[in-house]
This record gives C-alpha cells, sequence and structure tokens, in this order.
C-alpha cells in the first residue's frame, strides 16, 4: 500500500514539473551572447520540424505575454559581435542567425506556398519599417518588416500555422521579430536555401587580402602569412583569384560602371563573380563602383553559388579571416513531409552541409581576375566585406539602393 502510494505521488510531482508555465522557454547558456535572446527551436530535437506550439505557452498566455514585453525591453541591449547572417530552410520552416560566423539565435518561421513561393538565393535588408503595411496584399500588417527585394518579399512578424502559408514573405514569431529588428542594419546579408546550410572556415590563398596601411620598412617585416600558410612579399598587398600572375597582367583592366559612384572610406563592399556572365561587379553601400571581365577555367562547368564574408581583420591588418555558405541546388521546395521523413531529412542536412569549404574552394581555383581590379578590392576590403560567386548573372531584383541579389530558383 506505501509503495503505491509513493508511485502515486512520484507521478503527480512529475506532471506537475512538465506543467509548471514557462517551462520549455527557459533560457540557456547557448544564448548568453544576447542578454535576453530565446528561440522555440531551442534544442528541440525530437519535434523540430512540427513547429507546434508547446502545452506551456496554451496554457499561460499571460507568462508569454511577459516574455513578448520582456523581448522588447531587452532589445535595445543586444549588439552584434561580428558580421550578422541570416540563413531560413524552407524545409525547416526555420531561420537561424549567426554572429561572427556562430549561431546565436533560431526559431520557426512561415514562407510562401506553392503557388507564391519564397525565392531561393542570396539577398540582404535593404529597408526596414517598424509598422508597415502591405501595398500589395489589402494594407495587411506587416509589423517589424525587415525587405530583401523591392518587389515585395520581406521578412515580418506573423501568423506560423507550422507550415509555409504567405504569399512569398517570411513570417516571424513576434518577439524574434522585435530582437532582429533592433539587431539588424540595412546591408544584413539573408540567404534563402531549402535545406538548412551553415556558414563554415574557410582558409585560401587565392581569397583577398586587405591592402596594408603603412608600408612595411624593416628587413624583417618583407614577408607577411597569408591564411594558407604561404608566405608574400610587403610589396604584394593583395590575393587574386588567378593561378596564372602572367595571365593577369594582360588581361584587361575593370572599366568603371556607368553612373558609378566613389568608394566611401571604411565602408564594407560586396564583390560579385557571375560565371553566366563571366564578369566581376563591386557594389558599396547599394551603390556600384565598377565592374571587370574574368577568365573562368572549364567555364561550361557549374561552380555553384558561394557566400564568403570577412569577419575581422587579423595580422595588423594584413590577413583577414573568412567564412563561407555554400547554397546546394535544389529543384522543389513546396511539398510539406511527415514528421518522420523529416527528422530523416535534418539528419542528412547536416551531413551534406559539412564539406562546403572543399566545393568552394574549387570554385575559387577556376576563377582569374585582372590584378589592378584585384588591387582595388584590396585597398576597399574591410570586415564585414563579401565575396559571392554563382553560375547565375545579376538578377532583376539587383538595383538601386540594394545590394547584389542573386536567385538561385
Amino acid at each position: 500500500m506505501r509503495r503505491r502510494k509513493f508511485i502515486w505521488l512520484l507521478l503527480t510531482a512529475l506532471a506537475i514539473s512538465l506543467h509548471l508555465p514557462g517551462a520549455s522557454h527557459a533560457r540557456s547558456p547557448y544564448w548568453s551572447p544576447y542578454r535576453f535572446w530565446w528561440g522555440d527551436h531551442t534544442f528541440r530535437q525530437k519535434n523540430q520540424r512540427e513547429h507546434k506550439k508547446p502545452e506551456s505557452a496554451k496554457r499561460a498566455p499571460d507568462a508569454a505575454k511577459d516574455a513578448v514585453k520582456d523581448a522588447s525591453k531587452g532589445a535595445s541591449k543586444d549588439a552584434a559581435k561580428g558580421p550578422l547572417l541570416l540563413i531560413i530552410s524552407i524545409a525547416d520552416q526555420r531561420i537561424s542567425l549567426y554572429d561572427d560566423g556562430a549561431l546565436v539565435a533560431r526559431s520557426s518561421v512561415s514562407t510562401g506556398v506553392r503557388n507564391h513561393p519564397t525565392p531561393l538565393g542570396v539577398f540582404s535588408v535593404i529597408s526596414k519599417s517598424r509598422f508597415h503595411r502591405s501595398n500589395i496584399y489589402s494594407n495587411a500588417p506587416m509589423p517589424y518588416m525587415q525587405r530583401i527585394t523591392w518587389s515585395g518579399i520581406a521578412l515580418h512578424a506573423g501568423d506560423l500555422p507550422g507550415y509555409p502559408a504567405s504569399h512569398g514573405c517570411i513570417r516571424l514569431t513576434h518577439d524574434f521579430a522585435v530582437r532582429l529588428f533592433h539587431l539588424t542594419k540595412r546591408g544584413t546579408r539573408v540567404i534563402i536555401a531549402h535545406d538548412d546550410i551553415r556558414p563554415a572556415e574557410i582558409n585560401s590563398p587565392q581569397l583577398f587580402l586587405p591592402k596594408p596601411k603603412v608600408a612595411l620598412a624593416s628587413p624583417q617585416s618583407d614577408t607577411a602569412a597569408q591564411p594558407g600558410n604561404a608566405t608574400i612579399t610587403a610589396d604584394a598587398t593583395e590575393v587574386s583569384l588567378a593561378a596564372n600572375a602572367k595571365q593577369q597582367e594582360d588581361a584587361k583592366g575593370p572599366d568603371p560602371a556607368a553612373g558609378a559612384a566613389a568608394p566611401r572610406k571604411g565602408a564594407s563592399i560586396s564583390v560579385f563573380v557571375s560565371r553566366k556572365l563571366s564578369k566581376l561587379f563591386v557594389r558599396q553601400g547599394f551603390a556600384p563602383l565598377f565592374d571587370a571581365p574574368v577568365k573562368i577555367q572549364d567555364a561550361a562547368e557549374p561552380m555553384g553559388t558561394h557566400v564568403f564574408t570577412a569577419m575581422e581583420l587579423q595580422k595588423d591588418g594584413v590577413a583577414l579571416r573568412w567564412t563561407v555558405v555554400s547554397i546546394p541546388e535544389k529543384a522543389s521546395h513546396g511539398q510539406r513531409t511527415s514528421a518522420k521523413s523529416q527528422k530523416e531529412h535534418t539528419k542528412q542536412t547536416i551531413k551534406t552541409a559539412l564539406p562546403t569549404p572543399d566545393k568552394a574552394g574549387a570554385a575559387l581555383s577556376r576563377i582569374e581576375i585582372p590584378q589592378d581590379a584585384v588591387e582595388r578590392i584590396a585597398q576597399l576590403l574591410t570586415s564585414g566585406s563579401s565575396l559571392i560567386i554563382s553560375d547565375y548573372g545579376i538578377s532583376e531584383e539587383t538595383g538601386a539602393d540594394t545590394d547584389f541579389i542573386v536567385l538561385t530558383r
């Protein structure tokens, strides 16, 4: 009898602990860089793709409201440590935030339905509005809106039913939208892919190097280390993506783009290399600077789409730490899958996302850039600058007041 009573008490205590309000939203050290950050995907491995509201949220609406208020109060206290990167997975219906190459937050989203799919590719935040209303869909509210195309695609707070339900926008939970709005700036990189992908560190002597600000005079300083453990002379202040120096010298220099803006000191730049166009383009602050022809080895063979980001200057400003994200090609992303197949898909996504530096490095080795273009880029290179390599050309979405927009579908 005593044993039955003990078991009953034990089960009762366990049930009460499982239903305490707010238990599922307990903060984790995982989010410690961002004081009040938490996401509804935190360590949710078993039902990672079901996107159901936790029972505690349903039974404790007051606690949920308090959490949103806390998010609003603490949003302004968050500060990025390095370049920010947003990656949205259509298959996972999930957004991941990376700061300085490290994952710091993750949450559910709702993307476009089959007839109005969310475009895949490389984007950036081009405008922001806290109280925006749609000028396409019946003046619908789009709070904490962050636009990524001028044709109407944006991230904003909205209803998340647990599956794709928008007209192409990326709906966010309200508290996540608030925090993200206060953290990002115009120019924050956004990548939308079918599967979950992630940035990886890459060391390659074929990546650009910044031009040293002060000339090195001492004999002991005649060489400087490259990321790939090779060395260059102090006079060689840049590293091109070319394999043949003679071909660089003989290549035609960059022609200034029509209506190109004057370079701005200290502002990060974006470099886009298109295999389709055999050309390199440079933008700064959403304005074109110049373009140049490039030579691509085995030009008929695809290279893929790779986004390189310069993190921070190293070795007294003569080197940069780089990360890269490679975007896999997918033909369709509108189908909904079962929970079991979603779990299997998650494991496969993680396996295929890891070897990106090898693919990206192979793409780098096929590109030859004129030396004078390399020198101009080296003079402008700063932390937060990016290099995009793609088989595609510049999207029609790229225009006034945008960074490069590359559509991969």
